[in-house]
């Protein structure tokens, strides 16, 4: 006598859609700084808060730029380079003034496809032309542990 396969009823499989947006993850306390800051106080503040990076923004918390620790670097070298001091650089001389945004409401695994596409570590988020908050490369990998394996829709 043969062998014969035998398979039980099967319950539909349910994919369970999971919306969780940029603004359930994004970074809403921020450290800011405003363009007539010095660049070596940048450069303390982003170690003594363990940051790459952070906006730029005027006494509207309107968002202006963005200064990172490769606008520090490069700072540091042009310095040297010239043979300049760089105790008198300030933060609106090294910003980068051409800044992406996202949306608050995007998915925030669609905004894992920006990251990989435009290859930045941060995004900030503008709402009626206030900086609201940001979202970093951390921010979606601690989203994507909160799945626990669910769909990815």
């Amino acid at each position: 006598m043969g062998i014969k396969s035998f398979m039980g009823k099967r319950s539909k499989v349910v994919a369970e859609e999971v919306n969780i947006t940029v603004a359930d993850y994004m970074t809403r306390k921020l450290i800011t700084f405003t363009p007539d800051q010095s660049i070596m106080d940048v450069m303390q503040k982003l170690i003594k808060n363990r940051i790459s990076g952070a906006p730029v923004v005027n006494e509207h918390n309107e968002l202006l730029g963005v200064i990172s620790e490769g606008d520090c670097i490069k700072h540091i070298s042009d310095s040297r380079y010239h043979n300049l001091p760089m105790l008198n650089a300030t933060v609106g001389q090294n910003m980068a003034i051409d800044v992406e945004t996202i949306d608050g409401n995007m998915n925030v695994f669609d905004a894992a496809r920006f990251f990989i596409e435009r290859k930045h570590r941060r995004f900030p988020i503008v709402e009626d032309g206030k900086l609201v908050g940001q979202i970093s490369q951390m921010d979606v990998i601690k989203a994507a542990l909160q799945l626990k394996g669910a769909t990815w829709k």
